[in-house]
């Protein structure tokens, strides 16, 4: 099975092309989803989150704006909160590898905002990023509600630049084409590893 690990700072287009790969037929491990599913109420992080964190458990589910104030620009907090959250989100993943496997699939999609950040290249087979010009990008970030230039600015401070991400690539999505155009690069993505991959 070849796991393809999909990257992107934000405002590229990373969603829509994971559910590009997703209408291939390919499973799609979305990293990010896994989190809010265990902040949510009835979630396996919320119990010791909120023994960790005091004060962020609301209605019987983690208050993510409460526990950003407790862990953000404190690199002890947020150690804390990862010992906490990456074990379970590493059980899900084998969880969701195992299925795939079950089903028969030949490829499977990770997908994982920071992979780069925080070393999860190591852990896939190719690396895929998302792209699009820096003016697109930001035009597309600006138009969602409540974002400002300060925001957008901080975000991407946290994140490795595009040009890095691309330089580091096996392969790069362009989504300032249209859909069509990066629907083709995902279906041409795919033929490739699979070939690469040779019979199974």
């Amino acid at each position: 099975m070849i796991l393809l690990g999909l990257t992107g700072s934000i405002g590229m287009g990373k969603s829509t092309t994971a559910a590009m790969f997703a209408a291939e037929g390919v499973p799609v491990y979305d990293a990010d989803a896994e989190v809010h599913r265990l902040y949510v109420q009835g979630g396996a992080a919320v119990g010791p989150v909120g023994e960790a964190f005091p004060g962020v458990v609301r209605d019987g589910a983690v208050d993510r704006a409460a526990l950003s104030a407790q862990v953000v620009g404190k690199p002890e907090a947020l150690q804390r909160l990862e010992a906490i959250v990456h074990p379970l989100v590493a059980q899900s993943r084998a969880a969701f590898f195992e299925k795939a496997q079950a089903a028969g699939a030949d490829v499977v999609l990770l997908d994982i905002p920071l992979l780069y950040e925080t070393g999860g290249e190591a852990r896939v087979d190719k690396v895929v990023v998302v792209s699009a010009p820096p003016e697109v990008q930001r035009a597309r970030v600006l138009a969602r509600p409540g974002m400002t230039e300060a925001k957008l600015d901080a975000i991407l401070d946290r994140q490795l630049p595009d040009a890095e991400k691309r330089r580091m690539a096996d392969f790069v999505v362009d989504t300032a084409q249209g859909l069509d155009f990066a629907h083709d690069q995902v279906r041409k993505i795919l033929a490739t590893v699979r070939f690469q991959a040779g019979p199974a």
